[in-house]
């Protein structure tokens, strides 16, 4: 595909993600990869284009995701006629994508409960919020439309109750604060989050429970939901979360990825006005972790 630039000045990923139907993100890979050239030439993302270039690119092939119901077993912790609580293992990607068509919390939700909504597209249905594949604990589904509206807007609206446990490297100075810092995507790695002043506001307060030297067990509750929130927070103020091989050091504890687990939810129900909290224990593994440190 070519397009003719008509207006000088700009950079060469940000005009192509102007000029075509590739976001900046997929602009700047294809520049690195040389699929996008200047006149027949390649050239950085910070050419600055001029009247008259011609750039040519490549429209990626888009994968069709399909998927089907999995009998995966699945902890259903409270379940009617308009919500379930579900205790996600550690693991387990939350709804399908090119990469994870089977094996998803979806695929497991569709075999154990019948009626989803469909407000969020047909490939997350029931999905009113999500947390990582290697984060364990608590999620909200919808099982309707309407419930879904009501669950959701009370996230956005900040009045959801979400706490998490959390294994993080260090000792904490306080007890207790909060970290208030915008998270947006980071520059530096397309596929990671960071602290950046381009960010969405966000807000996660912390509790240490307790101290082992050179690891702490802290609850943090979520004000705002942003991607990989408390992750990029945690390592913010130099306590990232232990086994996080995205935001943490290589020297951590063992595991099956990052000791964060979802343990208290609450939410009002959408149909009743109740207002209801779940709480479930850490997985194996977490506990099994405590218990060593511990002893020390």
């Amino acid at each position: 595909m070519e397009v003719r630039v008509e207006v000088a000045g700009a950079r060469l990923d940000k005009a192509v993600s102007e000029l075509t139907e590739l976001s900046r993100g997929l602009a700047n890979e294809q520049i690195k990869e040389g699929k996008i050239l200047v006149n027949g030439q390649v050239k950085k993302a910070k050419y600055t284009v001029k009247e008259g270039d011609v750039i040519s690119y490549e429209v990626p092939q888009v994968e069709e995701v399909t998927y089907e119901a999995e009998d995966i077993p699945l902890e259903i912790v409270y379940q009617d006629a308009d919500v379930a609580v579900v205790n996600k293992p550690q693991g387990m990607v939350v709804h399908p994508s090119a990469g994870h068509t089977s094996g998803t919390l979806v695929n497991a939700l569709m075999y154990h409960i019948k009626d989803l909504s469909g407000i969020n597209g047909e490939l997350r249905p029931g999905i009113v919020h999500r947390i990582d594949k290697d984060t364990s604990g608590l999620l909200m589904v919808a099982k309707n439309d309407a419930a879904h509206v009501a669950l959701a807007d009370e996230l956005k609206a900040q009045k959801s109750l979400r706490k998490y446990w959390a294994i993080v490297h260090g000792n904490l100075p306080n007890d207790r604060g909060v970290i208030e810092a915008p998270i947006g995507r980071s520059d530096k790695d397309r596929k990671k989050q960071a602290v950046t002043a381009k960010g969405k506001p966000a807000l996660t307060r912390f509790h240490v429970l307790e101290r082992f030297g050179d690891y702490s067990l802290v609850e943090l509750q979520l004000e705002t939901g942003r991607t990989h929130q408390i992750r990029v927070h945690m390592a913010y103020i130099g306590h990232p979360v232990a086994g996080d091989k995205s935001y943490g050091p290589r020297k951590t504890l063992k595991g099956h990825g990052q000791f964060l687990h979802a343990k208290t939810l609450g939410f009002t129900h959408p149909r009743t006005g109740e207002v209801m909290e779940f709480s479930v224990e850490v997985p194996e593994v977490f506990q099994a972790t405590l218990e060593q440190l511990r002893q020390g």
